[in-house]
């Protein structure tokens, strides 16, 4: 067994208590009651009254729906795109790559501005390119309640998708030669050989990439702001959990200033997101053990 540098302790130590140290933060201002100090007279009134908030199990039911919509259309569409690239030349694989990853690296307020522009009304541009030269009526996307949380999870899988592509791209890259060759002198079908050597070769990578979209899904809070200006849209339509943090917690938000109440509400989603994750970890390693 290899002798453990002595900086890595220190550094995993100082990495955990960075990232665990909100966390315990908004426990100890949940767990606060008016008066007290800390932990000195532990009180579950906040988390009994989040749970109780209507507009907090709604927030949880549009979060679920923005995170699926997300990571399903995005690993969908970049598994296509990844098996498209991999069939390309070199050039043209390079300036397709390219493109796809900037809206990855744009800034999100950039992005999300840009994406506003893009369903803003009747004179944006996926109405004024697609909708109306196809003769049907311009769509009010970011007013019409059934259009604010798709656009949502559009803009999620507009940023992600060239990222994961090129995740996805590379563990195809991975992929023993041999099996090909073996596929070729069988003559198998292309479905045939997306099912038995493409999706087995990267589906760790498909599930990396689907805890990374889940997770950022739950915590992302610029893009739905730049969109829908801190408020959930019209009829809360599109209102997700950072966004009612964001009003309870601050007078920005709603007025409200109630930040043991958002507390609470973070840490308890904060602990489902944590767990969900690993029981998705912990399902697939046991997985790979019966293998």
């Amino acid at each position: 067994m290899r002798r453990v540098g002595p900086l890595v302790l220190p550094f995993t130590a100082l990495w955990g208590f960075f990232w665990l140290a909100p966390f315990w933060i908004g426990l100890d201002i949940a767990l606060s009651t008016p008066g007290a100090s800390g932990f000195k007279d532990l009180s579950f009134a906040q988390f009994e009254r989040v749970l109780n908030d209507p507009k907090f199990l709604h927030s949880l039911e549009n979060t679920t729906v923005y995170v699926l919509g997300t990571v399903l259309v995005t690993l969908g569409v970049s598994f296509f795109l990844a098996l498209s690239l991999s069939g390309m030349g070199r050039m043209v694989r390079s300036v397709c790559l390219f493109l796809l990853l900037i809206p990855g690296f744009a800034l999100p307020g950039s992005l999300a501005t840009l994406f506003y522009l893009f369903f803003h009304g009747k004179s944006g541009a996926l109405n004024q390119f697609i909708v109306i030269p196809l003769g049907f009526e311009p769509v009010n996307w970011m007013m019409d309640p059934a259009w604010i949380l798709p656009c949502l999870v559009m803009q999620a899988v507009w940023r992600w998708t060239g990222l994961v592509t090129l995740v996805l791209y590379c563990g195809i890259c991975a992929i023993p030669k041999w099996q090909f060759e073996v596929a070729q002198i069988e003559g198998v079908s292309a479905w045939y050989r997306v099912r038995t050597i493409f999706f087995p070769g990267i589906r760790h990578l498909l599930l990396f990439a689907g805890v990374f979209l889940a997770v950022d899904g739950v915590a992302a809070f610029s893009g739905a702001y730049n969109l829908l200006g801190g408020s959930g849209g019209v009829l809360d339509s599109g209102l997700l959990f950072v966004t009612y943090a964001y009003q309870v917690a601050f007078p920005g938000g709603s007025g409200r200033f109630d930040l043991p109440m958002a507390s609470a509400g973070c840490v308890l989603v904060a602990s489902a997101t944590a767990f969900g994750a690993w029981f998705i970890l912990w399902v697939q390693r046991q997985r790979d053990n019966r293998i």
